[in-house]
């Protein structure tokens, strides 16, 4: 018997390899997801609300791990709003204690995964240390070529669009730009999120139907997906569900 394979055997495997290749494509390149409804699951089950947030730390490594299976380009999550400082004081300390544990326990994975993390916000206002935490995981995991997770922490949209819009006015005084090339383009490049496309896909958790002042303007042609399920109990079968509703939906940019 040979000891190698037949030319005909590896034109076949090679052919397969394709295929395969070509059914793992997906229809879009981002999805955003508004990850709600942590403190209701814990509620339900009986449980503090500390625990609802810990149970959803696990449904973001599933989905995180499964998006990268699927060749998902860009996730971008939504972990802690900036008006989430109205919650306890307690609870706002418990988040960012597990944020700090989450990060310092789970990065060697996500960064053996290829993922390239990055977190979008308010820095100013966390935790000097969890900051410092946070620009050293972009810094590692920069030259990751897979998944690229997006981390939404103290973030709000209109502060982003605030922020933009300020160091545009003092770009244009300083002589940078001109008033003639402001345009979406040139906004769009002062965003959070100005070197990534916007997402096509933005999934809600917890049956709410509003936007929750997040991306509100990359999101101004994203197609939204709304589940009853809480976030905890959101994995990768209501992933594709997504996916594919999206899929077969018809997209239209402000015509009929």
């Amino acid at each position: 018997m040979p000891k190698g394979l037949s030319d005909d055997r590896i034109a076949q495997k090679r052919a397969q390899s394709l295929v395969d290749q070509e059914q793992k494509k997906l229809p879009l390149e981002h999805i955003a997801i508004i990850m709600d409804g942590n403190r209701r699951w814990a509620d339900q089950h009986g449980q503090p609300r500390f625990m609802g947030h810990k149970a959803g730390v696990k449904s973001l490594k599933n989905i995180v791990r499964y998006a990268g299976e699927k060749n998902l380009k860009y996730l971008t999550v939504y972990a802690f709003s900036s008006e989430n400082w109205h919650r306890s004081k307690e609870e706002v300390k418990y988040l960012f204690d597990l944020f700090t544990s989450v990060l310092a326990e789970e990065f060697e994975e996500i960064a053996q995964n290829n993922v390239q993390l990055r977190f979008l916000g308010n820095f100013s206002q966390i935790p000097p240390k969890l900051a410092k935490q946070f620009e050293s995981a972009m810094e590692r995991t920069r030259g990751n070529t897979g998944l690229r997770l997006q981390i939404a922490l103290n973030y709000g949209s209109r502060f982003e669009l605030t922020e933009a819009v300020k160091q545009i006015a003092q770009d244009v005084v300083d002589k940078k730009i001109t008033t003639d090339q402001i345009d979406d383009v040139l906004i769009s490049s002062y965003l959070y999120t100005k070197d990534i496309p916007d997402p096509e896909l933005m999934i809600r958790t917890g049956g709410e139907m509003r936007l929750s002042n997040y991306l509100l303007w990359q999101a101004a042609y994203t197609e939204l997906y709304v589940t009853d399920l809480l976030w905890p109990d959101f994995g990768p079968p209501e992933f594709d569900k997504a996916i594919e509703e999206f899929s077969q939906r018809i997209r239209r940019y402000g015509g009929d």
